[in-house]
């Protein structure tokens, strides 16, 4: 068996539900895989909403899918009790749905510091947990303190562009990958897993790669965000 790094990409977005779900999920799965000590794991940004203004969710949902109150609370009710199932507390009424160019920079710059991990867990929590913007620079500055991160650093980096470019190629690799929504992890550089599957299915992904004992896998469509937003297909509504 080979003694090189299983490679495992992620591609999300920090105001994807599903990618929060869906890394929780994953983690599960890499807890309980042999050659765990063997897997790099490495994060890329998406963005679900280039250029859009944030705007609260239940405009975004009500516009983008046609959906009365009522349905749009039953989709946030039911997308929390999913999430309280992984250990993660959702407090979504009143989030609001945006470009979140300037948050993916900013984890950008804490990976240069080896704190992408702090920094993408401290976002989803901000945003998804405390109904805190992760669209505010002011905002921003905040979350990389509490990780580390040196303030006055982190305001230059938000008050330029630096880490747009790598920004835009990472979602231009995506689309090139053939990625429809997030999120997607692609294991082994050939494995692909689309949406928040289970942990049962990422184990399965992860010991095929690991093994190599067979061809380039199809994405699997879980739940996921797509471009134009968050939504649990249509079976599952009515399951």
């Amino acid at each position: 068996m080979t003694c090189q790094p299983l490679t495992v990409e992620i591609w999300s977005d920090l105001i994807c539900p599903w990618c929060w779900i869906g890394k929780r999920r994953f983690e599960r799965a890499l807890a309980g895989f042999a050659a765990r000590d063997k897997v790099q794991i490495i994060h890329h940004p998406y963005r679900l909403a280039p250029g859009a203004a944030a705007q609260p969710i239940e405009q975004a949902l009500a516009e983008r899918y046609r959906l009365s109150p009522a349905q749009i609370r039953t989709q946030l009710q039911q997308i929390t009790h999913t999430a309280a199932a992984e250990g993660l507390e959702f407090q979504l009424d009143g989030t609001a749905l945006g470009d979140t160019l300037h948050a993916h920079r900013l984890v950008q710059f804490a990976t240069t510091l080896g704190l992408q991990e702090a920094m993408i867990e401290r976002c989803y929590r901000a945003y998804f947990s405390e109904r805190r913007s992760i669209f505010s620079n002011d905002e921003l500055q905040q979350l990389a303190t509490d990780v580390g991160l040196p303030r006055d650093a982190a305001a230059a980096v938000l008050d330029s562009d630096r880490y747009a470019a790598e920004v835009l190629a990472s979602q231009q690799r995506a689309h090139e990958l053939g990625a429809r929504g997030v999120p997607l992890f692609v294991i082994g550089g050939r494995h692909a897993v689309s949406g928040a599957q289970s942990p049962e299915h990422f184990a399965a992904a992860l010991n095929l790669a690991w093994t190599e004992t067979a061809a380039t896998t199809e994405p699997d469509n879980g739940d996921v965000c797509g471009s134009d937003g968050c939504i649990i297909p249509q079976s599952r509504r009515d399951a």
